[in-house]
């Protein structure tokens, strides 16, 4: 193999090293400061002192609850709009052009701005204040874009070879929906589905604007509630002497990724043989 041969391959390799030891870099400074703190104390004890004593158990309610409210309003419109473009419609259309656009464009706003576009329609506008209603609303907004676009890339995927044997055995397109393409689709909507909850447990400055600051167990939809990243935040950034708490916080968010994560690929292998036995 000649030295023309060996760059590329090298690149790639230095570029894959530098991506992992970031990573273990930073996961590994987490989990050596946060891991003591992590106790079934820690876990299900109130926060005491502004954050620097006590538990983060009103603050997983309060995430909880929140991906739970984007989740069920996302979901729903991402899958019935991707098959839409998918399915439905021409890849050359104009409009499905124009509003595939505007996802990718929506993709990339910064998060700021979805907390202060959920802060004048959610809070302001329709009266629901800061909220984890306000705030689960606008994680749907934000985490819309990016599930859409790879639900329908997980539809294109599929074969029309699959279309046409459907077609060719009088299955109407709700049953070649159902048991061939979203199925084969699976795999996208997985991705689309984690990146999406990442992005969603991770955010700070659209809920700031939301959900608010509040601490305390939450005791409806409609009241106010503190997110794990926004505890991290405040712990960091307003509350001196609140590091330890805030890296311990840090561990149980990486945690949580973990567990999603794996959850969801469970998910996908049972759905997938599930679906296809049917």
């Amino acid at each position: 193999m000649t030295r023309t041969n060996h760059l590329p391959t090298l690149t790639i390799w230095s570029v894959v090293f530098l991506v992992a030891t970031l990573s273990i870099w930073i996961i590994g400074d987490v989990a050596i400061h946060g891991w003591g703190k992590i106790s079934w104390e820690f876990l299900i004890s109130e926060p005491q002192n502004a954050g620097r004593n006590g538990g983060i158990a009103p603050i997983i309610v309060s995430t909880a609850l929140i991906l739970l409210v984007s989740l069920a309003v996302s979901l729903p419109v991402s899958i019935g709009t991707a098959v839409l473009l998918a399915e439905f419609t021409p890849i050359d259309n104009w409009f499905a052009k124009q509003v595939r656009l505007s996802l990718d464009i929506l993709s990339g706003v910064p998060s700021i701005v979805f907390g202060l576009f959920g802060n004048a329609l959610f809070v302001r506008q329709l009266g629901l204040g800061f909220s984890i209603l306000s705030g689960g609303l606008t994680l749907a907004c934000m985490i819309l874009p990016l599930l859409i676009r790879s639900i329908e890339v997980g539809l294109r995927a599929v074969p029309d070879d699959y279309r046409k044997g459907a077609a060719c055995l009088g299955l109407s397109r709700t049953s070649t929906l159902w048991h061939l393409l979203l199925p084969a689709a699976l795999p996208g909507l997985m991705v689309g589905l984690i990146l999406g909850i990442g992005r969603a447990i991770a955010e700070t400055a659209a809920l700031i604007f939301t959900s608010g600051y509040v601490d305390r167990f939450p005791e409806s939809v409609l009241d106010s509630g503190r997110t794990l990243a926004v505890h991290i935040f405040d712990l960091s950034m307003n509350v001196s002497g609140g590091e330890s708490q805030a890296y311990g916080t840090a561990c149980v968010l990486i945690l949580f990724l973990l567990i999603i994560n794996q959850t969801a690929a469970i998910a996908n292998q049972w759905l997938s043989k599930t679906i296809t036995r049917q």
